[in-house]
């Protein structure tokens, strides 16, 4: 989601002015609108698909957080002695699934 500084910067009036060209050019290039004020960035305009991929790669970043944070501190464990005590604490729910795949 580059941005191009010759199309997608532009002023509160060109917004009022051409609100309908502008939305088009959203639509088209999947590019966020810098919107500005005085020459100075006041607000972004993104297309909705845009946003909702946004919001989504956001909240997977949010929960991945914590994962990350116990890596760093050096909070980790061996996954094949991970699957193999989580499969043994669980073994009755692997049968419903092992027979479920079969």
């Amino acid at each position: 989601m580059a941005i191009n500084i010759k199309e997608d910067i532009l002023s509160i009036t060109e917004l009022k002015k051409n609100t309908h060209k502008i939305l088009k050019q959203i639509h088209s290039t999947h590019r966020p609108v810098v919107l500005t004020v005085n020459g100075k960035a006041e607000a972004v305009l993104v297309d909705a698909i845009q946003y909702e991929k946004m919001v989504q790669a956001f909240n997977i970043a949010k929960m991945l957080k914590p994962a990350e944070d116990d890596v760093k501190e050096g909070r980790t464990r061996n996954v094949r002695k991970f699957f193999r005590e989580f499969k043994s604490e669980n073994h009755s729910w692997f049968k419903v699934v092992e027979k479920r795949n079969d």
